[in-house]
């Protein structure tokens, strides 16, 4: 085959209809095929990029309208107060007591549920050092308990 061009060879149609003229064969060619897909590639990841804006907002939590005061003395209610202390129920613990008060309780019982409430001035490092401190303790059912919703007079 020397002397051929490379590609595709000319086929020649048969019969007494057919052209004499060799008719190439369509090729389909993937090279422009890759760069359009690699900008449709690259035009996504910019639109992406440009709709997630990773800003911080100074927010007030809402209430929940759906929320029910459900309190059972098989539930643990860790709250947090503004200041960062943490409370069990009524007593004022610190992290490694609720560690330990947690870690006892998931022993004796592993369907343990746990629910944190935090005052609505309180940060939210320390609303997640006290979820961190139950995950460490082993219980995965964790609850945020909120306040429903006052419905304001209507005169």
């Amino acid at each position: 085959m020397a002397g051929s061009g490379g590609g595709t060879a000319p086929v020649m149609r048969a019969g007494k209809f057919g052209s004499a003229m060799p008719r190439k064969r369509a090729r389909i060619e993937i090279i422009p095929l890759i760069d359009v897909m690699f900008f449709l590639l690259a035009s996504f990841m910019m639109v992406s990029l440009s709709m997630s804006k990773m800003k911080s907002v100074k927010i007030a939590l809402p209430q929940a309208a759906a929320s029910q005061k459900d309190l059972n003395p098989d539930m643990f209610n860790i709250t947090v107060n503004k200041a960062g202390e943490t409370y069990v129920g009524k007593q004022l613990l610190a992290m490694p007591q609720v560690l330990n008060l947690l870690t006892n309780a998931y022993r004796a019982k592993t369907n343990l549920h746990v629910y944190v409430s935090g005052d609505r001035d309180a940060t939210h490092g320390s609303v997640i050092r006290v979820l961190n401190t139950v995950r460490s303790a082993g219980i995965q059912r964790v609850q945020f308990a909120t306040a429903p919703i006052e419905k304001a007079s209507t005169p």
